[in-house]
């Protein structure tokens, strides 16, 4: 079983893109996030304590995403998806990152990521 928190549409404003023109200015990406994680025992208890907190992980990915300056929405999407699984409970995240206005005629391009915590041992 696998019980899936997300984030939908967080809006950030960031440097990305690889020209020139895109380096001097903020531009803004569009982050979609789904996480595995149990959700039982919050449901039980009803207590924030024992669910996976999605407003800490978006001030978290904000902070992160605000200060960086990556060329391409690749490698931003695989640092965000290492943040998330190393520093929250989630097991496993579906990551996608959207450039929104970045060619012409789309609503947006970008990626969309799947990975899984490393094993325990």
């Amino acid at each position: 079983m696998k019980d899936i928190v997300f984030i939908e549409d967080l809006k950030v404003q960031t440097v990305i893109g690889i020209f020139d023109w895109e380096r001097e200015i903020r531009q803004t990406v569009s982050l979609d996030l789904e996480m595995a994680f149990d959700i039982r025992k919050a449901a039980a208890s009803d207590h924030i304590d024992d669910t996976l907190d999605y407003k800490a992980v978006s001030k978290r990915l904000i902070h992160f995403i605000e200060a960086s300056e990556f060329q391409l929405v690749e490698a931003l999407a695989e640092r965000c998806a290492t943040i998330v699984l190393e520093e929250f409970p989630v097991t496993w995240l579906r990551l996608k990152l959207s450039k929104p206005g970045a060619v012409r005629g789309s609503n947006a391009v970008g990626v969309i990521i799947e990975r899984e915590a490393p094993a325990q041992s």
